[in-house]
C-alpha cells in the first residue's frame, strides 16, 4: 500500500481536532477496530488515523477491504518465519517515530497483538496516551494463549484509557490496581463488526447449496502457538470427527503459517467432507459463521462472534479469557488434548439438544453499541463529550 506524504498527516483542517491514530496490524484487530473508526469519525472534534504494522499482510489487507478501509501509514513490518523478538525490534522504533509524524493525541490499539503491545510502549516513549480497545481479558496463565496474555497484560500496565468489552473484564483490571478514572465497560466490538456484516453478505453459493440440501456445516479454525506443538495430532482428531459425521460439511480455511499448513493438510486435505480453504475474507467469514450448526475453534475472537451470532462453540483450547461465554453456555471447553477434543466435538454433534440450548443461551459480549461508546470516552478524554454509562 501507498505512504501518504507526513505534510498530509500532520495538517490539520481545524487545529482544535484530536488526532486519535487507531494501530493494528491483523485481521482481528482490523475487524474489531473498523466500527471504533467509523464512530470516531462522525464524532465532532476527533480526527481518526489508521496505522497499520502489516503483521499479517495477507489477512489484514482482505479485512481492510471489507470495511473500505485504507491505512493512513504501513509499517510493513512482516517478514517470512520471523521470531517474537524480530518482531517487536522492527515496530516499536518504526512506530514511534511514525505516531510523531502523524501528529497523534492518542493512539488506540486492541486486545492481545505483538502489534498492540509494541505500539503501545512506542506510545509511551513518545508521551501519547494510549486507549486499549477490548481491555481485561485474561486466562491467568502466561503460556496460555502465548504470547497474548503477557501482550494484553503489558499493554494494560501501559494504557491511560481501558474499554473493557465486559463487567468482568472491568474487575480483572480492578483486581490489577487501575482505578475507574480511566476504565469503561462498552460490550465487544466484535459483535458490532460480524452482526453488520453477516446482516449484508450472502453466504457463498457453493455452502448455502450444501444448506439448502439439509447438510449442516461446521467452521473450523486452528492456528494458536501452543497449540502448535500438537496440531497434527490435533488434526487427526478431527479427521476421526469429520469421518463419525459424514452428513455434515467441515470449512476450515487454514492459517497461512507454514507450521499450520504442514501440520494440519496431511490429516485433513484427503477427506471428502473436509474442505480446506485459503484463508477467508471477512465477509465470506461471517456469514460461514453464521450459517454453522457448530463453530470449532482455537480463536479468541470467534468465541465472542459466535456469542453473537448464536451460534454454539467449541473451544479448541484449555483455557480462555472469555469465560463470560462459558458461564453462559455458548461456549464449551474442548481443549487441546487430541482424545479429549474429539470426545466433546462427537458429543456436542450428537446431541441437538444441547447444541439448542447452546444456541439460546444470552450474549454476554455486548449489545452492538460498543464502538459509540468508545468513541464517547475518547471525545470525554479530551473535554469534547459526556462521559459515556457502561455497558451492563
Amino acid at each position: 500500500m501507498t505512504t501518504p506524504a507526513v505534510t498530509h498527516l500532520t495538517g490539520r483542517a481545524d487545529p482544535a481536532e484530536r488526532t486519535v491514530v487507531l494501530a493494528f496490524g491483523t485481521r482481528p484487530e482490523a475487524t474489531k477496530m473498523a466500527p471504533v473508526y467509523r464512530a470516531l469519525q462522525a464524532t465532532p472534534g476527533l480526527r481518526p488515523l489508521i496505522l497499520s504494522t502489516g503483521q499479517q499482510r495477507q489477512m489484514l489487507d482482505a479485512a481492510l477491504n471489507v470495511f473500505s478501509l485504507t491505512p493512513d501509514r504501513d509499517l510493513n513490518v512482516m517478514t517470512d518465519r520471523q521470531t517474537l523478538a524480530d518482531l517487536t525490534a522492527r515496530i516499536v522504533p518504526q512506530a514511534g517515530r511514525t505516531l510523531r509524524e502523524m501528529g497523534a493525541d492518542m493512539v488506540l490499539v486492541h486486545g492481545d497483538t505483538s502489534t498492540s503491545f509494541c505500539v503501545a510502549l512506542s506510545a509511551f516513549y513518545e508521551g501519547i496516551p494510549v486507549g486499549h480497545v477490548e481491555a481485561g481479558l485474561r486466562s491467568g496463565d502466561l503460556r496460555e494463549p502465548f504470547p497474548e496474555e503477557a501482550n494484553r497484560r503489558l499493554t494494560g500496565v501501559l494504557s491511560t484509557l481501558d474499554f473493557a468489552p465486559t463487567p468482568g473484564s472491568r474487575e480483572n483490571l480492578r483486581r490489577e490496581g487501575k482505578g475507574d478514572h480511566g476504565l469503561f465497560v462498552t460490550g465487544q466490538t466484535a459483535v458490532d463488526a460480524v452482526r453488520e456484516v453477516a446482516g449484508r453478505v450472502p453466504l457463498r453459493s457453493e455452502w448455502q447449496a450444501r444448506v439448502d440440501a439439509g447438510q449442516p456445516l461446521v467452521t473450523v479454525t486452528m492456528h494458536r502457538r501452543e497449540n502448535q506443538p500438537m496440531m497434527r495430532e490435533m488434526a487427526q482428531a478431527l479427521a476421526r470427527v469429520a469421518r463419525a459425521h459424514p452428513d455434515h460439511h467441515f470449512i476450515y480455511p487454514v492459517h497461512l503459517s507454514p507450521a499450520v499448513q504442514e501440520a494440519v493438510r496431511p490429516a485433513l486435505g484427503h477427506l471428502p467432507n473436509f474442505e480446506l480453504t485459503e484463508p477467508l475474507d471477512y465477509s465470506d467469514m461471517a456469514p460461514l459463521m453464521a450459517a454453522s450448526r457448530l463453530l470449532a475453534t482455537d480463536s479468541g475472537g470467534l468465541q465472542e462472534e459466535g456469542a453473537a451470532l448464536g451460534v454454539p462453540v467449541a473451544v479448541l483450547r484449555n483455557v480462555t479469557e472469555r469465560p463470560e461465554g462459558v458461564e453462559a453456555g455458548v461456549l464449551k471447553l474442548a481443549g487441546n488434548d487430541p482424545a479429549q477434543l474429539e470426545a466433546v466435538l462427537n458429543d456436542l454433534l450428537d446431541s441437538e439438544p444441547t447444541l439448542a440450548a447452546m444456541r439460546a443461551a444470552r450474549n454476554p459480549y455486548g449489545d452492538g453499541q460498543a464502538a459509540r461508546r468508545i468513541a464517547q470516552a475518547v471525545a470525554w478524554h479530551f473535554g469534547l463529550q459526556d462521559r459515556p454509562a457502561d455497558w451492563e
